[in-house]
């Protein structure tokens, strides 16, 4: 079953159960869908609509900081609980142990040796870990494992 398609079957779910932050979080996920497959003009496949999850929680993300920095607190916890739920439909993530364990492997087939050359590794790292690892990760792990 594609991404696409456990979407509408969990906001059938989330309909019929009355679960309305679930139902939202899924209405904004296939919203931002539409939007990418109307304006492109093109069928997205399940990578991409990750990708589009991931900038969903991002936006989120800042959203909620900016409620905290207000003390809207009440706001904060529903982007909290939709950041939980458009996170359940993301991959596994790694951890950091797995992470550290393949970013020294791409650091030696890359040949990296300083900071100089961070940029090499993170373009091949963001392709080989897309999904599975956030770009945050993914930067601050190449700088720890380099410096």
């Amino acid at each position: 079953m594609s991404l696409k398609e456990q979407l509408k079957s969990d906001l059938k779910d989330a309909m019929r159960s009355k679960e309305i932050v679930k139902r939202d979080s899924i209405r904004a996920i296939n919203t931002m869908i539409k939007q990418i497959e109307v304006d492109e003009r093109k069928d997205l496949n399940d990578e991409d609509v990750i990708k589009l999850i991931q900038k969903g929680i991002k936006q989120r993300e800042e959203a909620a900081i900016q409620y905290k920095n207000a003390n809207r607190d009440d706001l904060v916890a529903v982007e909290q609980e939709q950041i939980d739920i458009f996170k359940a439909y993301l991959p596994q993530q790694l951890s950091d142990a797995e992470l550290e364990a393949g970013m020294k492997e791409l650091i030696s087939e890359v040949g990296a040796t300083s900071i100089k050359e961070m940029g090499k590794v993170m373009g091949t790292a963001s392709k080989k870990f897309a999904g599975v690892a956030d770009g945050k990760r993914i930067s601050e792990m190449v700088k720890k494992l380099l410096a």
